[in-house]
Formats: C-alpha cells, sequence, structure tokens
C-alpha cells in the first residue's frame, strides 16, 4: 500500500542541512493523482513515493532541488527556495514510444517488440470527438483503416475496411471485432425490411459508447490476426473499455450541448431557370400546347413561386444533448469503475424526430494479497430509441421543382394542390421506429500457479434484442383518392441475437540467459443463436389501432428464421527474445466451424513474424541520431467463415400458395457439403525508426495479401431451377500496399507542447484470377487485372452537335451502342491512397487538437441523384450547358421530357457512363477540440470548459451531395459543433 512515510532509494550523502518540510500533490494533465510517483531530493538521495491521493511529504533541504518521476511521464527537477508546498502537474512522456504496451488480443506486449503491424488510438483521441458511434472516432486516424458513412441519420452505420477488399462477397469483408476480449457480432440487425431510412440496417457498433473506450488496437497483418485463424482474414478491432485505477474516490461528469447540419447543399436552377429548361424540353420534343399534366409549366402551379427544398426539407438544425458521469477509486487490491451516459439527438428533417441512447457500464479488478490470484468484471448495458421518418426526405429535396406547392394549407394541413403532386411532408406521417437493448458481459480469472506458470480464463456474454416498426398510415395518402384505412400498414420486424464463449488459457514465460521465451496455449469454445421474424399488416380500420399488428385486416409472415452458430478452436503462440535484439514469433490456430459440412468443418491457420532492433547492436547503441531502429517482416494464413449459417445444407421456403388446405413448400438451397474455408495468404515488411530520442518517429511498411478458395455462388444453368450453389470459387484477390506513419514532437517545454502525426496509405485491389468468368454471372461485375470494387460502364464521348445527343465510344466495334458489348471501360472506386494528419497543441492550460482526413479517389457525381434534363425533376446549375439548336457545343444534350425515345435513352446511357463519375478528392476538417483548464482554487476540484467539432470544413472539387458519401438518395453525414462542460472531484 502506498505510503506517506519517507522510503530511502540510497543511502544519503552525510552533510550538515537545514532541513524542512515540504509537501504537495502530484497529478497528470486531467488532475488525476498519480499514485506511486516517485519525489527524490536531488543531493541527498532520498525519496519518497506518493500515497493513494498522489500526496507526498519529505524531509530536505531548502536550497536543494527534487526530483518527480512517474513511469511514462516527464522527469521533473523542481528547485524548492524554501517553499513548504510544491504541487506538481506532470506531462505524458509522449516520446517514450517504445515502452507503450500494445493489446495484441490473446497477449500484451511493448511496442519496442511488436512483431505483427498494429495500429493503436486512445481515448485521449476519442473523448475529443462528439460521436456516437465508435467508427467515427477512428476515421483519419489509422494507416491501412478506410472507414465512410453511409448515412447521416442518427442511428446509421459505417463502412470499414482492413487493407482492402479481400472476399467477392460484399457480407465477406466485415472484420472481427472483439469488446474486452468478447467477440462482438456486427452483422446488421434485422433484415432491412423495416428499416427503409436507414441503408441497408442499424448498426450494432452504435451500442458501444465511444466516451467508455480506453483503447482501440486494429490487427492488420499475419504475425497479428493469426492467432484468431479463421476470424482474422478481414482484421481484427480490439476495443477496450475504462478501467478503474488505484486511489481515493474520483467522480467526474460531462455535459454538452451540439447542432448539427448538413454539410453542404447542391446548386440548383432557380425558377426561371427550370421552367426555362422545361418549356424548352416540350420545344425539343414537339409537344404543343403544353400537357395538361405539365403542371410546373402550363401554369397550375405558380410559376413565380421559388422553394429551395434541400433548405426546407433538410435545413433544419439538429440539437445534441449528451451527459455523463463516472464514479472511481480503489485500494491496491481492489479498484472500480462505474459509468453511464445518455445522448439524445434530433435531425435535419421536419417533425419531431430523435435517436436516445442510454449507456451504463461497471468494471470492477481484483487481486490478491499474494498477488497471484486476479480477476476483471465488466459489464455494459445499452439502450437504443430511434425515431425516424418513413422516408429519408433526401430525394424529394433534390427532385422537387423549385415552384411547386406550398407544403401546408392555411389551415395548417397538408396541401395536396388539387391532387397535381404528392406533398414530401406525407411521408412523415408514417414512422420507422426502432428499440434496441444490449448487453457485453465479460469476466477474467486469472493465478499465477508459479513464477513462470499462469492459468486464466476468459468468460463473455453478449445479447441484442432489436424490435422496429415502420408504419404507412392511410393520412399519407392524397384525400381525393378516397384511399380509407384499407390501405395502412405496419412492417415490424424483431431480431434477438445471444452468444457466449469461454476461452481457458494457460500462459508459460522464462529467461534463459540472453533468451526469453513466452509460450501461450488456449481453446475457445463459442455458441451464437439468433432469431429474425418479419411480420406485415395491412388494412387498419383506424390509424389510431396501427401499431397493434392483431389489428391488421390482412396479416402475413415476410420472413422467419433462427439460427445457430459454434465455434471452436485451439491456439498458441510461442515467442523467442534473444537479448532483447532479435525476435520470432509464431502463432497458430486449429479452427472448427458448425457452417461447413462433414470432412469442411477444421482448418488449419497458422503465421511466423519477426523483428531486428537493429539499434541495439554495439555499432549503433550509442548514437546520438538514431534513437531506435527495427526491421520487421511476417508471412502467414489466415481464413474465413462469413458465409452465414446453414449454407451447405438442402433449404426450403414457403410457397405462399394453399394448396388443399396445405401451404407448400419450394427448395431454396441445393445440398453441397464439399466447399471449404476461404484462405489468406499475408505477406508484410516493414521497418520502424526513431531519430533525436524518438522525436521523430517513422513507421513504413509493405503488404501483400492474397485471399483464395473464394467462398461465392458458383453458377448454375437454369434448367436446374436455381441461379448457383454455394462453392469455393478458384479466384484470388489481391491487396497489397504502402503505409507511411510519421509522429513527431516539435515542440516540448514545461508550458507549450506541439505534437503531429500523419499517416498515409497507398493500396491496391486487383482480381488476380477468376476461372471462367466470361461465362459467368459475374463478368458485369468483375474483370481479371481489375480491382473488386469497379463499375463497367459507357465510354462517353462528348454531345453530337448535328443532332444535340450524347455519344458513346463503340467498344467492340460491331457498329452499335449495347450494354453487353460496349458498357465495358472500368471505372475504379477504390480510394488511390487516404490518410490523415493531426496536430495537438498544449499552452498551460489550453489544449487545441484537430485533424485533417484526406482521401483521393472517384465517385458518382451529380448525375447520379438527378433524372434527365427537361423531365419534371429539379436539376444542377451545370445543365444549364445544354445543347439548343444544331451546330452547338455543349456539355449536356438536348433537354427531353422523355417523349423523345433516342434523347431518353442517350440519358439513360450518360447516367451509366464515366461521365457519371468525377473527382471526389477532398481534405476534410474531421475533427477539432479546445478545451480549457479552468484555474479553480478547489484543492480537489477540476473543471474543463470544451469546444469540439465534426466535419466542419471540406475542400473538394466535388459537385455532388457529399464526396465522402456513395449511397444516393440517403442524407449524408452532417456538420456538428458542440460546447460543454467537464467537472472532476
Amino acid at each position: 500500500m502506498a505510503r506517506k512515510e519517507p522510503t530511502s532509494l540510497k543511502h544519503p550523502i552525510s552533510q550538515p542541512m537545514k532541513v524542512s518540510s515540504v509537501t504537495g500533490k502530484i497529478t497528470d494533465n486531467n488532475g488525476n493523482p498519480l499514485v506511486g510517483a516517485s519525489v527524490m531530493d536531488k543531493a541527498t538521495g532520498i525519496g519518497v513515493i506518493t500515497d493513494s491521493n498522489g500526496e507526498y511529504a519529505l524531509n530536505v533541504d531548502q536550497s536543494n532541488i527534487l526530483i518527480f518521476s512517474f513511469l511514462g511521464f516527464k522527469t521533473l527537477e523542481i528547485a524548492i527556495n524554501g517553499r513548504p508546498i510544491i504541487n506538481v502537474i506532470m506531462q505524458e512522456d509522449e516520446i517514450s514510444l517504445q515502452d507503450v504496451v500494445v493489446n495484441a488480443g490473446y497477449y500484451n506486449v511493448k511496442e519496442k517488440e511488436r512483431t505483427g503491424s498494429i495500429s493503436k488510438i486512445t481515448s485521449k483521441d476519442i473523448e475529443k470527438q462528439p460521436v456516437t458511434n465508435v467508427l467515427a472516432a477512428m476515421q483519419g486516424r489509422m494507416a491501412g483503416v478506410s472507414i465512410t458513412q453511409t448515412t447521416g441519420v442518427p442511428g446509421g452505420g459505417f463502412d470499414i475496411q482492413i487493407r482492402g477488399l479481400n472476399s467477392v462477397r460484399t457480407n465477406g469483408n466485415n472484420p472481427l471485432f472483439i469488446i474486452d476480449g468478447v467477440p462482438y457480432s456486427t452483422d446488421p440487425i434485422g433484415s432491412g425490411q423495416a428499416s427503409p431510412v436507414l441503408p441497408g440496417q442499424p448498426s450494432p457498433l452504435n451500442s458501444i459508447n465511444p466516451e467508455q473506450i480506453e483503447s482501440i488496437e486494429v490487427l492488420k497483418d499475419a504475425d497479428a490476426t493469426a492467432i484468431y485463424g479463421s476470424r482474422g482474414a478481414n482484421g481484427v478491432v480490439l476495443i477496450t473499455t475504462k478501467k478503474g485505477k488505484r486511489g481515493g474516490t474520483q467522480f467526474t461528469a460531462n455535459v454538452s450541448k451540439g447542432v448539427g447540419s448538413v454539410t453542404r447543399f447542391m446548386d440548383l436552377l432557380n425558377t426561371q431557370q427550370y421552367l426555362a429548361m422545361r418549356e424548352q424540353a416540350f420545344a425539343n420534343d414537339g409537344i404543343s400546347p403544353l400537357p395538361d399534366r405539365a403542371y410546373d409549366v402550363n401554369g397550375t402551379w405558380d410559376r413565380n413561386r421559388y422553394t429551395d427544398w434541400q433548405e426546407t426539407l433538410l435545413g433544419n438544425t439538429s440539437e445534441i444533448t449528451t451527459l455523463s458521469s463516472s464514479v472511481s477509486g480503489g485500494s491496491q487490491g481492489t479498484q472500480y469503475l462505474a459509468s453511464g451516459s445518455f445522448n439524445k439527438q434530433t435531425t435535419v428533417f421536419p417533425g419531431d424526430f430523435n435517436y436516445k441512447k442510454a449507456n451504463f457500464n461497471l468494471n470492477v479488478n481484483h487481486e490478491s494479497e499474494n498477488k497471484r490470484f486476479r480477476s476483471i468484471f465488466t459489464v455494459g448495458y445499452t439502450i437504443q430509441h430511434n425515431l425516424q421518418p418513413r422516408d429519408d426526405l433526401m430525394t424529394s429535396a433534390l427532385a422537387l421543382a423549385p415552384n411547386a406547392p406550398a407544403l401546408y394549407k392555411e389551415d395548417g394541413s397538408l396541401n395536396w394542390e388539387n391532387s397535381t403532386w404528392i406533398n414530401p411532408l406525407s411521408s412523415l406521417e408514417g414512422e420507422y421506429e426502432a428499440k434496441t437493448y444490449d448487453l457485453i458481459a465479460n469476466s477474467v480469472l486469472s493465478y499465477q500457479i508459479s513464477k513462470n506458470f499462469e492459468i486464466k480464463s476468459n468468460f463473455g456474454y453478449t445479447s441484442t434484442d432489436n424490435n422496429e416498426t415502420a408504419a404507412l398510415p392511410s393520412t399519407q395518402y392524397d384525400p381525393a383518392y378516397g384511399l380509407g384505412a384499407a390501405y395502412s400498414s405496419l412492417k415490424v420486424g424483431t431480431m434477438s441475437r445471444k452468444s457466449w464463449i469461454i476461452e481457458p488459457q494457460l500462459n508459460y514465460k522464462e529467461q534463459f540467459g540472453k533468451m526469453g521465451l513466452d509460450v501461450l496455449v488456449g481453446s475457445s469454445f463459442q455458441s451464437q443463436q439468433g432469431r429474425m421474424r418479419d411480420d406485415l399488416g395491412q388494412g387498419f380500420s383506424s390509424n389510431s389501432l396501427i401499431y397493434n399488428l392483431a389489428s391488421a385486416s390482412v396479416k402475413s409472415i415476410l420472413l422467419s428464421q433462427e439460427q445457430e452458430y459454434r465455434y471452436a478452436a485451439l491456439f498458441g503462440r510461442i515467442n523467442l527474445n534473444w537479448n532483447s535484439k532479435y525476435i520470432v514469433n509464431l502463432t497458430g490456430r486449429r479452427d472448427g466451424s458448425s457452417r461447413f459440412g462433414p470432412g469442411k468443418q477444421f482448418a488449419t491457420f497458422g503465421a511466423i513474424g519477426g523483428a531486428w532492433l537493429f539499434s541495439r547492436e554495439d555499432l549503433l547503441k550509442d548514437n546520438k541520431i538514431l534513437s531506435f531502429g527495427k526491421i520487421r517482416a511476417s508471412y502467414g494464413v489466415t481464413g474465413s467463415d462469413q458465409i452465414g449459417d446453414y449454407q451447405y445444407l438442402d433449404t426450403y421456403g414457403s410457397t405462399g400458395s394453399n394448396y388443399g388446405g396445405i401451404i407448400g413448400l419450394e427448395p431454396t438451397r441445393l445440398f453441397n457439403p464439399a466447399f471449404g474455408w476461404e484462405t489468406n495468404r499475408k505477406l508484410e515488411a516493414a521497418v520502424e525508426a526513431g531519430f533525436l530520442n524518438d522525436r521523430i518517429f517513422i513507421t513504413a511498411g509493405y503488404y501483400k495479401n492474397r485471399s483464395s478458395n473464394q467462398l461465392a455462388g458458383m453458377p448454375l444453368p437454369g434448367t436446374t431451377g436455381f441461379s448457383s450453389i454455394q462453392s469455393n470459387l478458384a479466384a484470388t484477390v489481391e491487396n497489397k500496399g504502402f503505409e507511411l506513419t510519421l509522429r513527431t514532437v516539435n515542440v516540448q517545454t514545461q508550458d507549450f507542447n506541439w505534437t503531429s502525426n500523419l499517416n498515409i496509405t497507398v493500396s491496391r485491389n486487383k482480381l488476380v484470377a477468376f476461372p471462367d468468368l466470361e461465362s459467368s454471372t459475374y463478368k458485369n461485375i468483375y474483370s481479371i487485372g481489375e480491382p473488386l470494387n469497379i463499375k463497367k460502364v459507357y465510354q462517353f464521348t462528348g454531345v453530337d452537335p448535328a443532332t444535340g445527343l450524347y455519344t458513346f465510344a463503340d467498344r467492340d466495334g460491331d457498329g452499335k451502342i449495347t450494354f453487353s458489348g460496349d458498357r465495358t471501360l472500368v471505372k475504379d472506386f477504390n480510394p488511390k491512397f487516404f490518410g490523415g494528419f493531426q496536430n495537438s497543441f498544449r499552452y498551460k492550460k489550453l489544449q487545441l487538437d484537430f485533424l485533417f482526413q484526406f482521401v483521393k479517389q472517384e465517385n458518382y457525381n451529380a448525375t447520379a441523384f438527378f433524372a434527365p434534363a427537361g423531365m419534371l425533376s429539379q436539376q444542377p446549375t451545370t445543365v444549364l450547358d445544354s445543347w439548343k439548336k444544331p451546330g452547338d457545343i455543349a456539355s449536356h444534350q438536348m433537354y427531353t421530357t422523355g417523349a423523345n425515345g433516342e434523347a431518353a435513352n442517350a440519358a439513360s446511357r450518360y447516367a451509366s457512363s464515366d461521365a457519371a463519375i468525377s473527382d471526389a478528392s477532398y481534405i476534410r476538417l474531421k475533427n477539432i477540440s479546445l478545451s480549457y483548464d479552468l484555474p479553480l482554487q478547489l484543492k480537489d476540484m477540476r473543471c474543463k470548459v470544451f469546444v469540439e467539432g465534426q466535419n466542419l470544413l471540406t475542400f473538394t472539387k466535388y459537385a455532388g451531395a457529399d464526396p465522402e458519401f456513395k449511397s444516393a438518395g440517403y442524407l449524408p453525414p452532417l456538420r456538428v459543433l458542440s460546447a460543454g462542460l467537464q467537472i472532476t472531484f
């Protein structure tokens, strides 16, 4: 137990002293007491260590100098100068990177002894961002990790790729997520049939509260991931939550208020420009007089009216409220931390829609007095309630004519303008509501049998339950149509997913002279059960009964299924360390999965990694410039079983037809027990170097991964009744790239610090082999030698000055433009390179951090969001440069209402050509945080005020909604600005 009594560090020097007592408290930059910090008189060598409150007392000569030191913090020397009280705030020693401990999953390793590729961010980076999804906190901060947001609607998700796409299946590229040692399924919640406002389905990762995360490590190469076997093919994300620490009870409370808005609006036509376009379209198509249904131009709608529908439907301000608190402390033997948080976000859509999330987390650590027995218990519980409009209004905001009618009548009811339009707010009559309950529990028990042997076991349990409804009441229809309650409907989705895991382990460590040996052996036993059901109710006698499925006149089951997944494995690691200079790391895993048929259920994966710390060679050991140098390399094989459950079995589904009172069955999948695991061979070589006492630290690495034995649908002839059968394709996908990280300590003084972090990734993805590709159903999707994430498009060659129509290259030379022969130009949607540049400044109690994220890529431009120019639909201002008469040179073809078949076909091809794809590179001020510690006079209280921003500025030439965004028709990411207060005592 820490104590205040002086503890002699060495024999004092006998000399006369004018002794007096000096006391004080040592804390870190956040006001947390540093327990066990050393305080030593420089002249005499007498010293003490701080107690559980970070306090010390020492008898010293008033003219002497005190040395303050603590592991991980910069050592300070402070002259006493007769002062009886000296309080010290110690700064973290950010340049001692070599001794940073990294979580590698089943074991921990010092950064300097790491043989694998592992990227890490800590709570210092995470807690400065106003985000609710853990993946948002990782964007732009890790080399080799590409993350994109799929929607700006609260509760939406993110896509993550670690070193590219490995599988030809879109759902076969997800990394493994481990939370406090427990595998956490990130498969989307539900089937998606009841969540139309979100692309895909709700993301389970929203259940993880970023404020409660201590660190995130991403394992990338074979050396780091092979110990996870089949689950490590696409990388591993390790999330560690905050733990209790020794010391007195400490209470922390946070409150923040923020606002969110759409990052940018597109430049669209005003009313005069729009009407001129429409009139020209009718003239081009030879239509006169104007049709009765041309309400926008024939005078039915006010020709002088103008509404900015982007501002009207998407221009509201989202309000964000966050409350959180925690209490922590403990003795030397037992520590605890309990925390809770609440977050509420409204939307930018009209109406009272919101997303709420409440979270509770508890951690208790215990160590016996003899330090042999240790236990860690962690449990987290999250409740989410998401209430959103039935449809995303993004499509309406970009499609509505600028002179479309008013939304409301004078009496406040929806305006249907004599049935001449569909009021966009009618979709708000229906609601999408989802309630999610998520539990993650983990316990780790360990016992030190002897000096060298430790036995440990990890126990984990997760439970996710989701209930969602999508209501379409009759009030969403124009009353003039007389569509009563019989046309109301409700979709109900329920999902339940439970899993448990047990992982006993045995660890042996020994030092044989200069040789260090570390052996780990363990096993995994995991089971996961899932249930999912979607129901549809139609025809409610009253809209007040619409959420009672039993009240529907017609009820049907859209989907009903149960799944069970069982997994078992034996894993091991042998680490050899010679003289802290030469390191070899061997890892392996024998996996068994219930997703494969008999004889194919087991596979073995493994890797070897090595490192040479060349800076410890005698020639360089005392080098003044090079402070650290390491060369590392690894090679290994990981695998994948991400194909879903029961894929090898015959399965049957209901025909939905009643024959003689019996509902029939029909086959939905053919039996094939012959397919097995995907394999991913990973190779990497890297160099790490620190200069000037690690004030400059650089890591440069090259990797090359090849994924083969692809699990995909094998094409079948139509006579079989099936388009494909689940099998292993002899297709090979290659990912290779270069990663660079650079960290610099630019200025480091007592009052002012400035550090910078740069990461950049250059990656290439390629389909190396695919037997009989041209005769398969994949021929219009993939090409040998090209990336997986491609689009085959027409090659746009301009506007014919004579006809005014878009023209395209005849790539197969047959004299005509056809889908199969000429839609063959390959456009790569993978980023060419991406990364982030972070800077951190501290001046006394003022802290400033900001991160710029950058991506070099191509994406669909504004063309993807709009109908052909000339139709009853809004357009970007770029269409003003259009063909009017023979001889015109223009970027856009003649306007058409769609009645001109040739013009309509050309417009359709244009949207499927390279003209619809343009540079979508951007540099974005992803995150900024400014905080200040108020100079309070209270001894044990600290108060910090802060301002944080997300997606504040974007520098791009892209003309679409948002360069990061890849889903047309959905709300893009929001710009968020928040301010708050943190109190600690």
